[in-house]
């Protein structure tokens, strides 16, 4: 008798342990029909993590006081950077200082000199940033900045330079947009939109980086594709020879015909389309894309060239690329392209997404 009913506990205690894993399961089910997996992928400097950036910005809880004080350390990091990188292309071209004191600032500029959390810009390089940039010399250097995969958002930080040297001093939204870390290994960013939760996946995207983007491809509901249009005459920071162009059609290739997306929406963000507007007289894209017979100055036709280029990729003839314009450091715009990224998603998984 004691064995019986010892037996007949465990089993209760059996069944009532099944039906919370059934419970659970059916939960879990049910909260996957309201989760979207968007995937951000795309070569390196294409803007994939301002658009990550933007996202917590719209629809999650912004940015905290430590992650804006971290940021500044980046910016700072990125205004040496650069200067560093001018160097190397005036001495690779042979371009001199056009003020010969200028020289004075190379030692400091070249100094390994990294920011504390809690510290402010030093102020010994306020006067160095202001000589330089205004130095002629650097400014030609500046000009051929797309073979050196120079940083594209310096003027945002150089028009305005004395308020990052304030000692209070806390990066805006639209620094932190601006700002320019590389991405290493996956960040994820969850939020919320109407009745779907979104689960938002950044890898880096540089070449060293896509060996792990194959731990993010499985159960992907839509996959947003990074190009940095206005990379049409720029290099590869991690190769001086390779186009970002170029590299950008290569990955799209692979990308849009793999077997791990063919469930997935694909959208295409030409983005960075402000840059490009303002490039194209001074850079034609006959210069680096032969084939393009158009007004080299006609935004949308140019536009449109690339556009189609990345399109005729596409292998499966039932498959859709949607493809937007951006600018990813214009909130507005961003919201909007998002809203309308939104609906595609919500009318292309009707029958798997339970509104």
């Amino acid at each position: 008798m004691c064995f019986g009913s010892s037996s007949d506990e465990e089993q209760k205690r059996g069944l009532v342990r099944t039906k919370e894993i059934d419970n659970l399961l059916r939960r879990e089910a049910k909260h996957k029909t309201h989760e979207v997996k968007l995937l951000l992928l795309g070569a390196g400097e294409s803007g994939k993590s301002t658009v990550l950036k933007q996202m917590k910005l719209i629809y999650a809880s912004g940015f905290s006081r430590a992650e804006r004080e971290d940021c500044r350390s980046t910016i700072f990091a990125n205004l040496v950077t650069a200067f560093r990188t001018i160097f190397k292309a005036m001495d690779e071209i042979d371009i001199p200082f056009e003020d010969p004191s200028n020289e004075q600032y190379v030692a400091l500029i070249n100094l390994e000199r990294e920011l504390g959390t809690k510290e402010s810009f030093p102020q010994e390089y306020l006067p160095a940033f202001k000589s330089l940039w205004i130095d002629h010399g650097v400014k030609q250097a500046i000009v051929k900045g797309n073979e050196y995969a120079l940083h594209d958002n310096l003027s945002y930080f150089f028009l305005d330079i004395d308020r990052l040297f304030v000692p209070t001093y806390l990066p805006t939204d639209q620094d932190l947009l601006r700002s320019r870390l590389r991405t290493t290994g996956i960040t994820e960013t969850i939020f919320n939109l109407n009745s779907l939760t979104y689960r938002m996946f950044d890898v880096g995207g540089q070449r060293s980086e896509r060996k792990k983007w194959i731990h993010c491809f499985e159960n992907v509901t839509c996959l947003l594709f990074l190009v940095a249009i206005s990379g049409y005459d720029q290099c590869l920071v991690e190769d001086k020879d390779a186009n970002q162009m170029r590299e950008a059609l290569m990955l799209f290739e692979s990308i849009a015909n793999s077997q791990w997306f063919v469930k997935s929406a694909i959208i295409l963000f030409l983005n960075k389309i402000d840059l490009f507007k303002d490039k194209l007289a001074s850079s034609p894209i006959p210069r680096y894309f032969p084939e393009y017979t158009d007004d080299p100055t006609d935004q949308k036709a140019a536009a449109q060239f690339f556009n189609q280029k990345f399109r005729s990729l596409n292998r499966n003839r039932e498959k859709e690329i949607y493809t937007h314009l951006t600018n990813a450091t214009d909130t507005n715009l961003l919201k909007i392209t998002m809203n309308s990224v939104q609906d595609m998603i919500i009318q292309t998984n009707l029958h798997e997404l339970v509104l």
